[in-house]
């Protein structure tokens, strides 16, 4: 085991971690791949029947007596704590709400674990609780068990939450099950968090009034399981790397091209602008509070024309799927740009956001 840790510390691109690391890009990657999935021995990935590391997806599966149980865990470390739009108490609990739901489960339950820095303001610490307590209970999530932690001052910035969700499976919607002719849907614009969170903190030297998109997306996924359940066949919300890394690891996985016209792509004014000032592609920008679906190309419209009525008023369709015509063309995404040209959109790589959520 000496060896093989050995080994796998050698594969990354730097003998240090570094923010790049923890992007959620192609550095994320090529860590998870060396350090954790060429560790832990390849039975012990699943549990016998589910998913685990296996699939490298926003939840895993665990088979159940009656149905399927989906669990989740991630950590939010965003800087600003409290930021326009949110704190990190909502999005901790929009965040464990959404992988659950992209997974195809109803929320059921989570646990939380706060890290918490000596000399925090306990009026702060009760406001970013009570956000997330608000938020899980409104979407009828309940709250089984947590930790608490306070380490000295300089151990960490603020506040670290880190939260466990667990939910029933109305039917996996698994990054590996995108098909050549599925349409790709977006539901709302995209790269408004990180746009956010960027101009808060005055990076580059510029603010602007951008407002977070943080939210749960249980309005939008529970009606599309209870109503088109057999259409959808993928989901995930692009948040670390942004529509670009999601759409990448859907070619990749699947073996596909993916196609988009980037016309078709909701972005907002505020945003694009901040955007194009500073240099950074909004396609790479978090979101939390957007769905990406694939789902059958002959109920496409359909289901669009619903997600419209449920309130996400400028979901769109932007691209679809296709077979690669040559093996060399597997796992990339192409672009219609706005000039009617075409580029491939790569998976982004280096420090994108740091501290995004």
């Amino acid at each position: 085991m000496v060896e093989k840790w050995k080994l796998a510390a050698r594969r990354l691109l730097s003998k240090r971690i570094l923010l790049s690391h923890g992007g959620g890009g192609r550095e994320t990657s090529e860590l998870i791949e060396a350090l954790i999935r060429g560790l832990v021995p390849i039975q012990y990935w699943k549990v016998e029947g589910g998913t685990g590391l296996d699939l490298l997806d926003d939840s895993s599966y665990i088979p159940a007596s009656e149905g399927e149980i989906a669990v989740t865990i991630d950590s939010y470390t965003v800087d600003p704590i409290i930021f326009p739009g949110g704190d990190i108490g909502l999005l901790a609990a929009s965040g464990t709400i959404n992988d659950l739901l992209m997974g195809g489960a109803i929320p059921l339950a989570a646990l939380d674990a706060l890290i918490v820095e000596e000399g925090l303001e306990v009026e702060t610490l009760a406001y970013i609780i009570n956000s997330m307590v608000k938020t899980l209970t409104e979407n009828n999530v309940a709250l089984i068990g947590g930790d608490f932690k306070v380490v000295p001052k300089g151990g960490v910035d603020k506040i670290i939450v880190s939260m466990v969700g667990i939910g029933r499976v109305v039917k996996e919607l698994r990054d590996d099950n995108v098909r050549p002719g599925d349409k790709i849907i977006v539901s709302g614009p995209i790269g408004t968090h990180g746009a956010a969170i960027l101009s808060a903190r005055g990076t580059y030297g510029l603010k602007m009034k951008i407002e977070s998109d943080v939210q749960p997306l249980t309005p939008l996924m529970i009606p599309l399981l209870e109503n088109y359940k057999e259409s959808l066949h993928a989901a995930g919300d692009p948040t670390r790397g942004g529509l670009a890394m999601l759409l990448n690891e859907w070619a990749k996985k699947n073996g596909i091209v993916v196609y988009i016209d980037e016309s078709k792509i909701p972005v907002k004014e505020d945003v694009r602008a901040y955007a194009d000032v500073i240099g950074v592609d909004p396609l790479v920008l978090a979101n939390e509070g957007v769905a990406v679906l694939a789902v059958d190309w002959d109920k496409a419209e359909e289901i669009l024309d619903y997600i419209r009525s449920l309130g996400y008023k400028e979901a769109n369709i932007i691209g679809e799927a296709r077979k690669p015509k040559e093996e060399r063309h597997k796992g990339i995404v192409v672009a219609k740009t706005a000039a009617g040209g075409y580029r491939i959109l790569e998976a982004p790589s280096g420090e994108i956001v740091p501290r995004i959520c």
